[in-house]
């Protein structure tokens, strides 16, 4: 069973179903096909570890166990209690369910999550022949998504979502997802030669998660998941895992990453975040209030987290706070830029030129764009 293939599917964000894409292919995985808000790839039992230390733009990292449509509790019981959870779920094992429906005739989530119960309680009843289990071994989350009358059934193989990467302690005003952070970067033309600037750093999560990149840090490396104490995954796997993704970071060579903020209080939390992830000495942090922001290089990147309108800043602020980055960057012809903002009129104040390209993402529950103005191409030195 150890090297027979399964399904896993990478959860995520709406709009970074190509990144991830891009991140699996990198890491070797094949048969990659995405969906919105997933994608799905082929693998071993014992690539578990490596899609979790190593995916960095991914949610969640989920074992497929089946699906099958089911219009009546009768289908979704027998077709669960058909499927082989003994492989996975041991005889002291805790599980939990939880669940959700869309567009289905399964319209109860709390209905559906006690009939999976049921129906994986009595398939392990059956196999391990005992009406009573300790429960004190390792924990499954099986998580049941109903969509449009289909059951899709899974084992949560991460626990904490990927993006609890274990070194932000605090986050700013508009923070977001470590995960999020490194999509916005994989999606720039940002390279580990190249300036890159946040000057809205906040607890500094871009700029670390760009710093984690260039060294080729595992952002999973320094936090734990729930398939670490499962016996399909062997100790040793997870152990020759973490130790590969140890021996794989790179060192030397100075980056190039500046970090501002105009909130005193935050530089201090963002060089502590930055340190706590390994990468203090890679990143400069400045209290620095972008109105003042003076840029004398002709080349480089930015790429910010932007203030969330009235919630966060009154019109006028915005108002003053965009005429600032237009006069800073609308004669700077070699950077490439790129802003994270639910503000819909934000192109309307930038006048370099209109977006190259729009991405539309979700940061959160909050629908916002990635403005990507791309600027001249550095010479060859």
């Amino acid at each position: 069973m150890k090297s027979e293939k399964i399904t896993l599917i990478a959860t995520l964000t709406f709009g970074l179903e190509a990144v991830v894409k891009r991140e699996l292919k990198a890491l070797g995985f094949d048969n990659i096909r995405a969906s919105n808000g997933r994608v799905e790839f082929s693998a071993a039992p014992n690539d578990i570890p490596t899609a979790n230390l190593w995916l960095r733009s991914a949610d969640r990292v989920l074992l497929k166990f089946g699906e099958f449509k089911a219009v009546t509790f009768d289908d979704l019981f027998e077709q669960t209690k058909a499927l082989p959870w003994e492989q996975w779920i041991t005889q002291d094992g805790q599980f939990t369910v939880t669940g959700k429906s869309v567009k289905s005739t399964l319209g109860s989530v709390r209905a559906c999550q006690s009939i999976v119960k049921k129906a994986v309680v009595e398939r392990l009843k059956e196999k391990y022949q005992t009406d009573w289990f300790a429960e004190t071994g390792p924990e499954f989350t099986i998580r049941v998504r109903m969509l449009e009358d289909v059951a899709l059934l899974t084992i949560d193989t991460s626990g904490s979502g990927l993006h609890k990467r274990g070194y932000r302690a605090a986050s700013g005003q508009a923070p977001i997802k470590e995960t999020m952070a490194a999509a916005l970067v994989q999606l720039s033309f940002w390279n580990k030669e190249r300036l890159l600037i946040d000057p809205m750093c906040g607890s500094g999560t871009i700029l670390i998660e760009a710093a984690m990149l260039a060294r080729n840090m595992a952002p999973g490396l320094n936090r734990s998941f729930a398939s670490e104490e499962w016996p399909m995954i062997e100790g040793h796997v997870w152990r020759n895992a973490k130790r590969a993704a140890r021996r794989a970071m790179r060192s030397g060579g100075k980056l190039q990453l500046l970090g501002y903020d105009d909130d005193p209080e935050i530089i201090p939390i963002a060089k502590a975040n930055a340190k706590k992830a390994g990468v203090g000495d890679d990143i400069t942090f400045e209290f620095q209030d972008i109105r003042d922001l003076w840029i004398d290089q002709q080349y480089g990147i930015l790429i910010t987290n932007m203030p969330y309108g009235i919630k966060l800043a009154d019109f006028r602020e915005l108002n003053d706070l965009y005429i600032s980055i237009n006069k800073t960057f609308k004669k700077k012809k070699g950077w490439s830029l790129y802003f994270l903002t639910a503000d819909k009129k934000f192109p309307d104040y930038f006048k370099r030129s209109r977006p190259d390209r729009v991405r539309k993402l979700y940061n959160g529950a909050i629908e916002v764009n990635y403005y990507q103005y791309y600027g001249d191409r550095p010479p060859r030195v």
